[in-house]
This record gives C-alpha cells, structure tokens and sequence, in this order.
C-alpha cells in the first residue's frame, strides 16, 4: 500500500513539474515573478528569525547581569553573616552564590552561542539579499530583452503589412492600368463604329436625294 501511495505521489508529482515546465516556457517572466515573490517570502521569513535572535541575545544577555549581580550579592551577604558569626546564614547565602553563579556561567555560555548563531544569521542572511537582488537585476535585463524582442516583432509586422500594401497598391495600379487601356480600346472601337454607321446614313441619304432630284 505504502508503494502504491509513492507511486502515486511520484506520478502526480512529475504531472506537476512537466506542467510547471510547460508553463515556464510560454511565460518565463511570470514565472520568475513567481520565484521572485517565493524568494522575498523567505527572505523575509528569516529577517524576522535573525530579529528574534536579537531578542533572545538581549534577554540573554539581562539575565546573565542579574544573575552575576546576585551571585556578587550572595557572596558578599555571606562575608558579612560570617563575620557576624551567622554561620547557617552564611551557609545558606554561600548557596545561593554558587547557584547564581552557575546559572551565569550557564547564561554566559548560553550569550555566547547566541551571538555567533546570530552572526552566522546576518552573513547567511546578507547572501540571501544579494542573490535576490541579483535575481531582481536578472529579471529586469530578461524584460529588457522580452521587451526588445517583442518590439521587433511587432516592428517586423508593420513592416512586411506595408510590404504587402506596397504589393497590394501595386497591383491595383496594373488593374487601373489595364481598365484605362480597355476603356481607351472600348471608345475607339465605339467612335469606329460610330462613324462607319453615320457614313452608311449618309451615302444612303444620298442616295436617296439622288432618286428624288431624277423624278
């Protein structure tokens, strides 16, 4: 069952990634946004740790002066009880000396860890700020690019439309062209025909006259 379970999350898991990778090629910007704002989440996230720590460092920190003072304390109540011949006074305030100062010491130690642990924060922490800055810089020269490419494309497709307008505008002009010269052949043969048929009109008339004037 426990196979059939990775199997399972395996395939849907490789589902997922082959959709993601389609994704990313239609739309790579969109996707480094994404990565982007995944990038800032945790960047983010581990501010707020390192602030923490310097919390934690601070109260570290107050703790530790407490319990050394009270440790000093202790001692010196034990000094003055002891030399007042108070000895289960003395006994019991040289106690809490010692508890104090091993609560210190452990506080001290506790201090110590805590301020390497938060330098190593900070460093890992400003590694982090330079590559997401890197990767916003990345991001702008890929839009600078995507931007550019698509300004040829759309430059080229203004280009090859006036191209085909030239074509189109051209071959229009051979048509006018032509129905110029079709339209000149048109009247010519026109006026042929009509002054073959005004002449015929006059020779018959003529004729016609010629028969009159005999009679």
């Amino acid at each position: 069952m426990t196979n059939l379970f990775t199997r399972i999350k395996n395939t849907v898991m490789a589902d997922l990634n082959e959709v993601l990778e389609q994704k990313e090629k239609k739309n790579p910007i969109a996707m480094l946004n994404q990565y982007l704002r995944q990038c800032e989440q945790e960047t983010e996230k581990v501010r707020k740790l390192i602030a923490r720590q310097y919390q934690l460092r601070e109260e570290f920190a107050n703790e530790y002066e407490k319990s050394a003072e009270l440790a000093q304390k202790r001692k010196q109540q034990a000094e003055i009880a002891e030399k007042a011949g108070e000895t289960e006074l003395q006994q019991f305030a040289a106690k809490e000396a010692i508890h104090h100062e091993e609560r210190a010491s452990r506080l001290h130690q506790a201090l110590n860890d805590a301020a390497a642990e938060l330098q190593k924060l900070e460093e890992k922490y400003e590694v982090m700020k330079h590559k997401l800055k890197d990767m916003h810089i990345r991001r702008m020269e890929l839009m600078g690019r995507e931007n550019v490419s698509r300004a040829n494309h759309k430059m080229d497709q203004v280009i090859n439309e006036n191209s085909l307008a030239d074509k189109s505008a051209s071959r229009f002009g051979e048509i006018e062209s032509y129905l110029e010269r079709l339209e000149k052949d048109i009247n010519h043969s026109y006026q042929e025909n009509t002054i073959d048929a005004r002449i015929a009109e006059l020779e018959k008339k003529m004729k016609r006259d010629e028969k009159s004037a005999n009679f």
